[in-house]
């Protein structure tokens, strides 16, 4: 059975680093992903989850408890991709890359199909279908992107994406309604 978050944490704050690199492995993947759909690239999404771990082993003495772990490690890992992302714009850079850049837990869009035995004509028409989704997702604003991401890809509820983005649960409902338009007319006209 393995510890409690709050207990790796408490022995974390101590200077346990085998504690730490427990945490680090249990949230490894939904941060990677997290990053991954905000920034739309695996080695930068790579990039930003080391970064993340690093920001929390120095902001772990400042964690209170008040909301969960995984809360906490996701608004720590939206507020590094926005820098990532303001970084971006002042040097006018935009990455997406569609092609797996060789990191070992790309769990992209197929977790969401079938993943049974296909046809060449069904795998193509999945990877086409996935695509279109990516590139939808990527022509949203940055807010309605992350609301989309949090929501329905990682499966956050209102309460958690409220307390990360520090806004109401009506606000959230609100933007992720008109994200999902958005997304919607977008989708349609790809």
């Amino acid at each position: 059975m393995q510890p409690a978050d709050e207990i790796l944490v408490k022995q974390s704050k101590k200077g346990d680093l085998d504690a730490f690199e427990q945490l680090v492995k249990r949230y490894e993947n939904k941060v990677y992903n997290l990053a991954y759909r905000f920034l739309g690239n695996h080695v930068d999404a790579y990039d930003i989850s080391q970064e993340t771990f690093i920001k929390l082993y120095r902001a772990l003495p400042r964690f209170r408890g008040e909301s969960s772990l995984m809360t906490w490690l996701s608004r720590i890992t939206v507020n590094v991709c926005r820098d990532e992302l303001r970084r971006r714009k002042r040097r006018n850079l935009v990455f997406m890359d569609d092609k797996n850049s060789g990191v070992k837990n790309d769990t992209g869009y197929r977790d969401y199909v079938h993943t049974g035995v296909s046809s060449p004509e069904e795998i193509l028409e999945r990877k086409e279908f996935c695509s279109k989704v990516k590139l939808c997702l990527y022509t949203l604003s940055e807010k309605h992107r992350l609301i989309l991401v949090m929501r329905e890809i990682q499966g956050m509820s209102y309460e958690e994406i409220a307390e990360i983005l520090q806004c109401s649960q009506g606000t959230v409902k609100s933007r992720l309604n008109r994200a999902r338009q958005l997304f919607k007319e977008k989708f349609k006209w790809e």
